[in-house]
């Protein structure tokens, strides 16, 4: 683990001073977060803030936080922070308490630590981009903390039930219980039916790579939407079919933009610069 690096507040002497913001999470070395903050503050004209990544585990997460100094704005947090990183923050806003997970951390200038959840209200961003605007029912394939975050951005937009094809009872629970906490009327369905979800209005993927590859056959001949939150590879064998077949596809990188557009904002109170940091992410996967 690399500590978080402490330091006095240097800026230059026409008054700008330095701010600096990070992701942290284990694994971290695949992160894009870097190549789309980065451009959003060259856009901006933000020149002496920087964005970096560490290598932080749960374990060493409180020494990281209470290393912040006056110089951090913020920090983005992915997998397995998000909710570890409760505990350690003064607050936390509305839709990080509803589904428990903190993406983004906020530090003010009397340093205390504020946390919320871009991922929700990104979802809804980049649903709303391609003409998502309301649907009549949705299904979820997988459960876990993106799923949960999945079912509290649909509560916005998902009219009627949302179903959730899971593996096992546990997860089953799971999902009904943050339907009941969310305001959504959540039916679950094990696994093995988890085609049956293709023909909803709007698909949600959440599981990781390679799970919804078998699906990719079983694409109905005029599909919905399909939210897919993977980004790496991409397409994704199920997106790739899907978009053959005249259905819209929404994928993972617009959710990490939308989500960061978001962040930048929170962290320089300056609205994201949507087209340059998805154009920076694009260059970035493109160069891997």
């Amino acid at each position: 683990m690399t500590p978080a690096p402490t330091g006095r507040n240097d800026g230059r002497a026409d008054g700008t001073a330095k701010r600096r913001a990070a992701v942290l999470g284990s694994p971290i070395a695949h992160s894009l977060s870097p190549a789309l903050h980065r451009a959003a503050y060259a856009a901006l004209g933000l020149g002496e803030w920087t964005y970096d990544r560490f290598e932080v585990d749960e374990a060493a997460l409180p020494a990281f936080v209470r290393g912040l100094d006056a110089d951090w704005a913020g920090l983005s947090l992915t997998m397995p922070l998000k909710r570890a990183i409760i505990p350690l923050l003064d607050s936390i806003g509305r839709d990080a308490a509803s589904v428990e997970a903190v993406n983004t951390v906020v530090r003010a200038e009397d340093g205390t630590l504020t946390g919320d959840n871009t991922d929700i209200p990104g979802m809804v961003a980049a649903l709303r981009e391609r003409g998502v605007e309301s649907v009549p029912s949705a299904a979820v394939l997988g459960a876990g903390a993106t799923a949960a975050s999945a079912v509290a951005a649909l509560a916005r937009i998902c009219t009627g039930p949302v179903t959730a094809y899971v593996r096992g009872p546990a997860r089953a629970a799971e999902m009904r219980g943050w339907g009941e906490r969310l305001g959504v009327e959540v039916l679950t369905r094990d696994w093995e039916r988890a085609a049956d979800a293709l023909t909803a209005p709007l698909v949600v993927a959440t599981t990781p790579a390679g799970s919804a590859d078998a699906f990719a056959d079983r694409v109905p001949d005029r599909p919905g939407t399909l939210f897919d939150v993977l980004y790496d590879p991409w397409p994704t064998p199920l997106a790739a079919r899907w978009a053959e077949r005249g259905g819209a596809v929404v994928g993972g990188l617009d959710l990490l933009v939308h989500q960061a557009v978001l962040q930048v904002e929170l962290m320089t109170g300056r609205p994201g610069p949507l087209a340059a940091m998805r154009a920076a992410g694009e260059a970035a996967l493109r160069a891997r």
